[in-house]
């Protein structure tokens, strides 16, 4: 039973909130604290806290939090579940209209220009990491790290994981 009500106390902020991780954050308190009690306020106000300081998206951190501390791994497995089924859902759902409707000329001109908007969000991305990379580690480490880089990918055809692994040793080993 307490599976079907993490389920549900992450489930129905994620299904009925709109805006994204912050904007859900009440209503997953409202479920948490209020209807639940599995934390007081404080506690609450803490992990959000804690969840803030890491990366990744919020409401996955806090789901997988307060499962955790209320039912063990299985109840974080299930809170964190009830907290991407909606979005798998609705992705699901507008993968399935596309494809459907993928003879569409407005769904193909659709598609013509999301690759381009794409192609410059990821060139815009990869700018400003090569900017801080220059800017806190020097141009001889990021030149260094990117040339590897490009020739372990390009020429040995090396797996993308080992040569970020390659970099991060890299960086704790010369990089003051």
């Amino acid at each position: 039973m307490i599976y079907w009500d993490l389920f549900l106390a992450f489930f129905i902020p994620n299904i009925i909130g709109y805006g994204g991780g912050p904007a859900i954050i009440p209503l997953i308190e409202a479920e948490v604290v209020g209807r639940y009690g599995w934390m007081t306020s404080q506690a609450f106000a803490e992990t959000l806290a804690l969840g803030n300081a890491l990366p990744s998206p919020i409401a996955t951190k806090m789901a997988g939090y307060v499962g955790y501390e209320v039912a063990g791994v299985g109840g974080a497995f299930v809170s964190i579940a009830a907290t991407v089924i909606p979005s798998l859902l609705l992705m699901l759902g507008a993968l399935g209209l596309l494809y459907r409707h993928r003879e569409s000329p407005r769904v193909k001109r659709m598609s013509q220009w999301v690759r381009p908007v794409i192609a410059m969000m990821m060139a815009w991305l990869t700018l400003g990491f090569l900017l801080e990379g220059i800017n806190t580690s020097g141009v001889i480490h990021t030149l260094i790290i990117g040339i590897v880089a490009a020739i372990a990918l390009i020429r040995f055809k090396t797996h993308p994981a080992f040569v970020v692994m390659g970099a991060l040793i890299y960086g704790a080993l010369i990089i003051p």
